[in-house]
């Protein structure tokens, strides 16, 4: 059973109230978190009752608590502490069209939004990818294409408690297609990084299967807590312990240097930021998914004019009625074969004899010689 703990702050409301409160201000989980300084699997903690708040940021979750209570909780809102720096990228404050965030002058129009989750995201996402696929290319190809699909469907993504993830978990199946391999351009491997201690990690990181590089990379480079790393790869918490286990031991049988998970996350880190990796920019990306709409849409449209011109050239043509087929043929015997002319054998003169005999006509007129 959940209890209201007392801390010096004041009491904190139940569990299901401090989830309304959030929500009546249209504040997201990485919003609050942030503001208070903790991850959001602890603010989802917390807004469960599964956990109890305490400490520094247990009052500071109080204080929020009782400003979003507050008729003027858009101003009070501002005297939470100020975030620390999260090892996780985290989306920024996003409000859809038509409402306020908190603290906010404005709300943002639909362009501004994504531009500014873009910049948030990108640099970093780009070079996370590129843990992924030891190449530049395919890094930046990935996240732009995640950052497209993003746009097409931006009122749910904006909508998202974590527009960011939403965007990482995209680029990332993108960036681990096996299709890449068909490619002509993703057949030869690039050229690897400079430095042998960067060159021999990712080499490293290379070598493990696919879904153990992204649990590593999600969890000891992004910083994901263990139930958000499973979440986002799609398995059980058991299941990505038991990969990252794996993924760790591999790297450090490979790189004994590594085995602490401190030095591994501060050199994947290192890593990524050696690799001048770059996305392109917010427009950019914007009008190119809006060009590749375009062009899909005009497809769609010229393949349903064919469509409709064939179904219409086809009942134009086709017979209205029905047409009995032309029963077979069937062969005669005891007709002879053409023979070449001459005097009749004696079969032959029988055979005439016999057809007379059945026609009981007169005899045809037989042209004598003169």
């Amino acid at each position: 059973m959940v209890t209201t703990t007392q801390n010096p702050a004041g009491p904190l409301p139940p569990p299901n109230e401090r989830r309304r409160l959030r929500e009546s201000r249209s504040l997201t989980n990485a919003q609050v978190a942030a503001r208070i300084g903790v991850s959001r699997s602890t603010l989802r903690a917390w807004e469960s009752g599964r956990r109890v708040p305490h400490g520094r940021e247990g009052e500071a979750y109080a204080r929020l608590l009782r400003a979003l209570a507050a008729p003027a909780a858009a101003e009070d809102t501002s005297t939470a502490e100020a975030p620390r720096e999260q090892p996780t990228a985290a989306a920024p404050a996003l409000a859809p069209a038509g409402h306020t965030a908190v603290g906010s002058p404005a709300p943002l129009t639909p362009a501004q939004a994504f531009d500014a989750l873009y910049a948030f995201c990108a640099p970093a996402l780009v070079r996370q990818t590129y843990l992924l696929t030891g190449r530049r290319e395919l890094a930046r190809e990935s996240v732009e294409r995640a950052f497209q699909l993003a746009w097409q469907r931006w009122p749910e993504v904006a909508l998202d408690r974590d527009p960011g993830g939403w965007v990482r978990a995209v680029a990332y199946d993108c960036a681990l297609s096996p299709w890449h391999r068909f490619r002509p351009r993703y057949r030869h491997p690039e050229p690897p990084p400079a430095d042998p201690a960067d060159r021999a990690l990712l080499s490293a990181l290379l070598k493990l299967p696919p879904s153990y590089r992204r649990t590593l990379v999600l969890y000891d480079g992004v910083g994901l807590d263990l139930p958000e790393t499973a979440a986002e790869t799609e398995a059980s918490t058991p299941a990505a312990a038991s990969r990252l286990t794996h993924a760790r031991a591999a790297v450090a049988a490979r790189l004994p240097a590594l085995s602490d998970p401190a030095e591994l996350h501060r050199r994947l880190l290192e890593l990524g930021s050696a690799e001048q990796v770059r996305a392109a920019k917010p427009p950019v990306v914007r009008t190119g998914t809006e060009r590749r709409n375009v062009f899909w849409t005009r497809a769609a449209i010229a393949f349903t004019v064919t469509i409709v011109g064939a179904t219409t050239l086809t009942l134009r043509t086709a017979p209205t009625h029905y047409e009995a087929p032309i029963a077979p043929a069937q062969a005669v015997e005891g007709v002879p074969s053409a023979g070449v002319m001459g005097p009749l054998s004696p079969d032959q003169q029988a055979l005439r004899a016999k057809l007379r005999a059945a026609a009981r006509g007169p005899e045809r007129l037989v042209p004598e010689p003169g």
